[in-house]
């Protein structure tokens, strides 16, 4: 038992700690909204975090490897209700993308990478002999370190695995600052 206490103390307090955390990271998931998909080369974006300003929605852009800003992308007005908006790219190219999205009160309503995969090519008859075609790699490379994906975990996941880190960091230091006073009987 003498063992036990000085163990829950800090777990306690760090739940306590964290709890007034979590609404407002809540928050925070709640207003990202864009949703992106593909269907062979043409990119669709869907949000309905948007408000209508005079006759527009806002604005779509494209963005590849090599394009750092909003304005060198590839731009579509928003089209769609209060209930959501969207815009559609056709014949985009083979790479990995981002789409970013700025409603018409100069607010981003998100951020989110895609990758458009190569069409397929028309089967040809079968007597023909195959040819075989070097091909360019992604200019991007691996998208390493993103967990395999493209996603944004939120601000809820990001507090709480920072909140084990440091509570694996402090009762690490703790455990090992006990161990080493001398112990009197």
């Amino acid at each position: 038992m003498r063992t036990l206490q000085p163990l829950l103390r800090p777990g306690v307090t760090l739940v306590a700690a964290a709890l007034p955390l979590a609404p407002a990271a809540g928050a925070a998931v709640a207003a990202s909204g864009i949703s992106v998909s593909t269907s062979g080369t043409t990119v669709s974006v869907t949000t309905g975090a948007c408000s209508r300003i005079g006759d527009r929605w806002g604005t779509a852009s494209l963005l590849n490897s090599g394009q750092t800003t909003f304005a060198q992308g590839r731009q579509l007005p928003l089209s769609g209700t209060a209930a959501g908006q969207s815009a559609t790219w056709p014949y985009v190219g083979a790479g990995t993308y981002t789409v970013v999205v700025m409603c018409s009160n100069g607010n981003t309503a998100g951020t989110q990478s895609v990758i458009v995969s190569p069409a397929a090519a028309p089967s040809r008859a079968a007597s023909r002999a195959p040819t075989i075609s070097a091909t360019a790699s992604p200019s991007r490379g691996v998208m390493g370190g993103l967990g395999g994906t493209a996603r944004d975990y939120g601000t809820v996941t990001l507090v709480a695995g920072g909140a084990l880190v440091g509570a694996g960091t402090v009762g690490a230091a703790w455990y090992l600052r006990s161990r080493t006073r001398p112990r009197r009987y």
